[in-house]
């Protein structure tokens, strides 16, 4: 039986080259050192690697491998490609003990290949491209989610990072670690991210009724008293999102520390918005991330990470 996994790019490295080079240069080898397109020669030669190329224009070689994701790394590309196939066809996310249990290797590798293909789940498009427009409506809610570092568990949500979201019906969601969910911190982000034009939904928290004024309608309902729809008010789509959020936080990662918080969110975003009903397979949403691959890179290698990551604001 034929599987996807048993597809030739994700088993042979000289396929898994072939397809990326397709994916990444699609009108030809583009040069890495001077940029010059469509003037380049494989080498295949015995002692040249699968994936080497000549420039002819600088004299100098280079491979697909180069200014994306996958440069300076000893795993395989074909193994690369594997994880990012699984990381996209898991709904909840695929742990980084999970990908070691299943391809091999270390931990500390599993943990690297997990936080690089995250880089690649970013939006690509203008990240102050606003959502929704008119006669579209968005729905805002926070949630919050892991423990801040230094803090102990204790009743309420002192300890825990809020999560700010906001997504469009029928349509993506965009995710953002924020400071706290007060009226200054929250109202720049969803201006700058959310169409005036839009239809905006939310709860009664007191913080979106003024961010709700600037919109072309501003609908609430009163969870508090138990209200859940009114009409076409209501938060249900931003709620679904949540819960596949949180189940993937906590029923597959377990732990998500602060400073990877916004890597974790921008791959649970990219899921929802290249989901299934939006036309997006499985196969197709794997190919969308490996777009993503160029360009983007992590050159630090401490587990846990010891870099704060910018809160959105």
């Amino acid at each position: 039986m034929k599987t996807e996994l048993s597809t030739p790019q994700l088993q042979d490295e000289v396929a898994a080259f072939a397809y990326v080079e397709s994916k990444l240069w699609p009108g030809g080898p583009v040069c890495y050192h001077c940029g010059t397109i469509g003037q380049a020669g494989r080498l295949q030669g015995k002692s040249s690697r699968p994936g080497l190329w000549k420039c002819y224009a600088c004299r100098k070689p280079f491979t697909v491998r180069m200014g994306t994701i996958f440069e300076s790394s000893h795993v395989p590309l074909h193994i690369w490609l594997q994880v990012i196939y699984l990381m996209n066809s898991s709904k909840k996310g695929f742990s980084t003990r999970q990908i070691q249990r299943t391809l091999g290797g270390s931990m500390k590798t599993a943990w690297f290949l997990g936080h690089r293909i995250r880089e690649c789940m970013k939006e690509g498009r203008d990240p102050f491209e606003p959502m929704g427009g008119a006669g579209r409506t968005i729905e805002a809610d926070e949630t919050y989610v892991g423990r801040k570092p230094g803090t102990k568990v204790r009743r309420g949500t002192g300890h825990m990072n809020p999560v700010l979201s906001l997504v469009e019906r029928g349509g993506r969601v965009r995710s953002f670690h924020v400071a706290n969910v007060t009226a200054n911190t929250l109202a720049p982000v969803i201006a700058r991210h959310a169409h005036e034009d839009s239809r905006f939904m939310t709860d009664e928290l007191r913080t979106y009724i003024q961010v709700g004024e600037t919109f072309a309608y501003h609908g609430t309902v009163n969870h508090g008293a138990k209200e859940y729809m009114r009409d076409d008010n209501y938060t249900n789509t931003i709620e679904g999102y949540f819960s596949i959020l949180k189940r993937g936080i906590y029923g597959v990662y377990q732990h998500v520390s602060e400073a990877h918080l916004h890597r974790y969110l921008s791959e649970f975003d990219f899921r929802y918005s290249n989901r299934p009903k939006l036309g997006v397979d499985d196969r197709a949403r794997a190919d969308l991330a490996l777009l993503g691959a160029k360009g983007r890179r992590l050159t630090y290698r401490t587990v846990g990470g010891s870099r704060r990551a910018p809160l959105a604001g």
